[in-house]
């Protein structure tokens, strides 16, 4: 069926169809989906208690990481500590990596399994709306066919009561016309459904919106606290990476959460779509009064189900062509003899050229074509799309435990390196030109300097007085001629200067002639 419909169980449908299924005494359960069933139930939860047991192994793991971090000394460890500060940093920036490319694939499938839920409500919509329109059409014949019965047709048998071959006609066709009334109200076969498709679609579609809000939110929750972990990082601030890896662990709980979830609902969504007929009619038959061959009808569509509404259209066709004719004939004979019965004729006519066409509407609703091919349609938006969607929804789940897994284990010995480095440089000598504080520039305070006094050594002797020049530890170790800097050069100003506090204390006369 499945195959000639344009359905077909897709290859991950399946792999997922055969993972093996056990309840709680680990016995072999059934692949076929029932929901109901509490052997089946069962089966699934412990499918969900498979990732329980993950995330008790993945806490399990960061007690002993975290537990080694606090007991051990860094010293005792045979790994160079820039060796080991280089692969924690990095080892941090992988998990956070994979986490947000995790992220994106959580997005594309909380995408995809929105829009396979979209095309089954719509898909519902579309059915509710074929069987609205065939009970618009059966009440609306049953309503005129009620009023020709108890009206013109009385009427006419009133006006040709004389003649009782004619009344004998009209009465015949009062008889064929309740007849086909009776069979027109016995085809709506919706009302045993004890629901409408319309009813379903909201509530599916109710969920879903909630669904996909939740998910949304766990999704953007990720990305902050990726986004949040890196920037902690890179400015290496330590309270925003313990908050971090405080959130890290409630996010590792809810990933794994979700992953159980998710791993139950694609088997079980996998047992559905290999055989979503065999589950749809044992459905109806357990829950409603509908005929089993009319579900059979609409859910295969094909030449070796027989049409169960077959028999009761054909009578139905042929009941209303012998009205038609039985009106010809009393147009024919009786109307000349009997003038005033022609506007009831007419009437009953009208009324019989209405039925006939709802009768032809009716059929083409009642055909399998429309409800089968919206059938197909939710099958496909919920075992492609859906399917589809939900598989990268658990790989969303799988990737982003795993990510936080080891950014937890990691995150604590990146603050310690924080700390480190700030002791590392609170120990340092003062003089040490690699520190900050070497490394930052003078006061301001420094550079203004008043003019160093007039010395009576030579111009090497002064060249190599660096500490008159400034006041910053940097300078003091480098000579002036190491650092290929010119003499000093002075201004007019300060010539006039040095000449008159010459005149005021003599001094040798080569002092003079090197000033001047």
């Amino acid at each position: 069926m499945g195959s000639r419909q344009g359905y077909q169980a897709s290859w991950w449908v399946y792999l997922l169809h055969q993972v093996p299924r056990t309840n709680f005494q680990f016995e072999a359960v059934e692949s076929s989906f029932a929901p109901l069933d509490r052997e089946y139930q069962q089966a699934l939860l412990l499918l969900t208690s498979v990732a329980g047991l993950c995330l008790a192994i993945s806490l399990g793991l960061i007690c002993v990481y975290l537990i080694r971090f606090c007991c051990c000394d860094p010293e005792d460890e045979d790994e160079p500590k820039p060796q080991r500060v280089c692969c924690v940093t990095w080892s941090c920036v992988a998990a956070i990596v994979i986490c947000c490319a995790g992220i994106g694939l959580g997005f594309y499938g909380n995408s995809e399994t929105n829009d396979g839920v979209g095309q089954v409500t719509a898909a519902l919509q579309d059915a509710n709306l074929t069987l609205q329109s065939a009970d618009a059409l059966v009440r609306q014949t049953l309503g005129l066919l009620s009023g020709a019965v108890g009206g013109d047709l009385t009427r006419l048998e009133e006006a040709l009561a004389p003649r009782t071959e004619f009344v004998a006609v009209v009465r015949n066709t009062r008889r064929q016309a309740e007849a086909v009334a009776q069979i027109l109200a016995g085809l709506p076969f919706w009302g045993a459904l004890g629901g409408s498709p319309s009813q379903l679609a909201h509530g599916l579609a109710y969920l879903e919106d909630y669904r996909w809000l939740a998910y949304i939110l766990v999704l953007l929750l990720d990305l902050v606290i990726c986004l949040f972990t890196l920037l902690g990082l890179a400015k290496q601030i330590k309270w925003l990476v313990v908050v971090m890896t405080v959130m890290s662990f409630f996010v590792l709980i809810l990933s794994w959460g979700s992953l159980g979830l998710e791993m139950a609902a694609a088997v079980g969504l996998s047992d559905f779509c290999s055989d979503p007929d065999g589950f749809v009619l044992n459905l109806t038959q357990a829950k409603t009064d509908l005929n089993p061959e009319i579900l059979q009808y609409y859910l295969a569509c094909s030449l070796d189900v027989p049409n169960p509404f077959q028999q009761r259209l054909t009578m139905s066709q042929r009941a209303l062509s012998s009205i038609h004719s039985q009106l010809h004939g009393l147009e024919r004979e009786a109307i000349p003899q009997f003038p005033a019965a022609e506007r009831n004729l007419v009437s009953v006519q009208v009324t019989l050229n209405t039925t006939e066409s709802n009768f032809h509407q009716l059929v083409a609703l009642l055909n399998c074509r429309g409800l089968h091919k919206d059938y197909v349609d939710a099958l496909k938006g919920l075992c492609y799309d859906g399917m589809e969607g939900l598989l990268f929804l658990l790989l969303f789940s799988l990737l982003s435990a795993l990510a936080f897994t080891t950014a937890i284990c990691s995150l604590p010995r990146a603050w310690e390196r924080f700390q480190s480095r700030d002791a590392a440089y609170e120990d340092t000598e003062d003089d040490d030109p690699f520190t900050p504080q070497a490394r930052s520039p003078p006061p301001r305070s420094s550079l203004h300097l008043s003019a160093p006094p007039i010395s009576n050594a030579p111009v090497s002797q002064y060249m190599n007085q660096s500490g008159l020049f400034s006041g910053s530890p940097r300078y003091d170790s480098m000579p002036l001629l190491d650092r290929h800097s010119p003499p000093p050069s002075y201004s007019p100003s300060m010539q006039a200067s040095y000449v008159g506090a010459s005149q005021e204390e003599p001094g040798p006369r080569y002092r003079m002639d090197f000033l001047t």
